[in-house]
């Protein structure tokens, strides 16, 4: 369910402290970050974060197709690796 209009894109607070500092620098270095529930604001667009996905911090490189998006849809927590192989199908 969509997060009503009036109310405004989520962001945690340290997210945007973070943006800031590190666009400041001017370095292009990886934001380590652990919420996945924020919404890419157009702001972060050019910077690298590093979205935690319950084992490791995977790099997600902000463009302007993700804006509105939240950071937990570029960065999966499960690894699909396909269904077990069906030997019986294959004797055919």
């Amino acid at each position: 369910m969509a997060r009503s209009v009036w109310k405004g894109p989520f962001i945690d607070g340290y997210l945007l402290k973070k943006a800031d500092k590190s666009r400041g620098s001017g370095r292009n270095e990886i934001i380590k970050i652990w919420s996945r529930r924020s919404t890419i604001l157009p702001q972060f667009v050019g910077l690298t974060f590093g979205v935690y996905n319950g084992q490791k911090f995977l790099p997600v490189l902000v463009n302007e197709n993700m804006v509105g998006h939240k950071f937990g849809e570029f960065s999966p927590t499960r690894t699909y690796y396909g269904h077990a192989s069906d030997k019986k199908s294959k004797r055919k």
